[in-house]
């Protein structure tokens, strides 16, 4: 699958998720952030060259206090699988775990090129990763959900709203 048909299949599963996706380039990422960032927000380090949030209203490497007050989380994906929507948010020593569960909206950043067709071309990263010593991380789809009382309900166990943006200079 081209990279190409790869994006469109993840916006196309990000869209049945009732997830938003942004397309943005390095020079627009700021803006882009903006326009899907409500404070308060608490974020982890970017690992992407020409991107940070250094000049936006996020608060990186969050107390306790600020994760509990953050309306949004910003972290990097690893990686995203198309086919599912789903972000691999590997579990590091900037706190990405905490600063995409905590809050009640989560914005994912991930590179174009991280966006992998299927879950077969993912779990060969995986294994790329855990070789590396990553030894644990968080596959997210979507919004958490449960039904374990009944009737859906959103943002119990994380997140009840996902914005990813995709930076497609990368």
């Amino acid at each position: 699958m081209a990279a190409t048909d790869a994006m469109a299949t993840f916006e196309d599963a990000l869209g049945a998720l009732d997830v938003t996706l942004t397309r943005t380039d390095a020079d627009d990422f700021d803006e882009a952030l903006s326009a899907v960032v409500e404070p308060p927000a608490v974020g982890a380090p970017l690992p992407f060259e020409g991107v940070s949030l250094a000049d936006a209203d996020v608060t990186v490497d969050p107390t306790t206090a600020d994760l509990q007050a953050a309306q949004t989380g910003v972290t990097a994906a690893a990686f995203a699988i198309a086919e599912y929507g789903t972000l691999f948010l590997a579990a590091d020593p900037a706190g990405t775990e905490p600063v995409s569960l905590y809050p009640a909206t989560h914005v994912a950043v991930v590179a174009a090129s991280d966006v992998y067709p299927t879950s077969d071309a993912a779990f060969e990263r995986l294994a790329d990763e855990f070789a590396a010593g990553t030894t644990t991380g968080i596959l997210a789809t979507g919004a958490s959900a449960t039904a374990d009382m009944g009737e859906l309900v959103t943002g119990v166990h994380g997140p009840g709203e996902v914005h990813v943006v995709v930076l497609e200079d990368r």
